[in-house]
């Protein structure tokens, strides 16, 4: 006994997907009828272009990315300044404390062994700013430069001509080229 096996009936939606496609189904890259298709040469000669093209592209973006590197470089050299300079002028109040200390100690203190020991921290600390580049503004018997020095007040002196540096009242320091403090200074009148 055979079975007849029913012919598929077709689903209405699969028609509708099936009709859907056919529409919007992008057609062969078709040559018009008044038109040769292209040689070989031709379409070489337009993927040569393409592939330049493409390259032309990768290298400008090749390049922006190193050009972006570089920009990103010297942004955090200049923060990575910026920041030691602000830590460092935090710092130089506490070594101008030492320094007046020290040029104030009586005579018989400093003949005590701890004394040294101060001197010592005092001088880890100038070593310090020295391994990091900062290094004291020289003032006095300078012309004053109002990019290195800050008047206070102007004297008269026998020693010095006028517009030179005849105090140092604070010292300034300097890390590379850039001030981190100027020299607080009296000058010659």
């Amino acid at each position: 006994m055979s079975e007849q096996i029913p012919e598929a009936q077709a689903d209405p939606i699969e028609e509708e997907m099936i009709e859907a496609t056919a529409e919007t189904a992008v057609p062969e890259t078709a040559v018009p009828e008044d038109q040769t298709p292209p040689t070989l040469e031709e379409q070489l000669a337009q993927a040569q272009a393409e592939a330049a093209h493409n390259l032309d592209g990768w290298q400008r973006a090749q390049a922006d990315l190193a050009n972006a590197r570089k920009r990103f470089d010297k942004q955090q050299a200049e923060i990575y300044g910026r920041t030691l300079a602000d830590v460092i002028a935090k710092l130089l109040p506490a070594l101008d404390d030492f320094e007046r200390a020290l040029d104030n100690v009586p005579a018989e203190i400093a003949e005590h062994s701890w004394y040294d020991g101060v001197t010592l921290v005092q001088r880890k600390l100038l070593t310090l700013l020295e391994n990091l580049n900062v290094k004291p503004i020289e003032a006095l018997g300078q012309p004053f430069d109002p990019n290195f020095h800050e008047a206070i007040m102007q004297e008269p002196s026998d020693e010095y001509e006028s517009g030179v540096v005849t105090r140092e009242l604070q010292k300034g320091y300097q890390i590379g080229g850039r001030v981190i403090r100027p020299s607080l200074v009296n000058v010659a009148e």
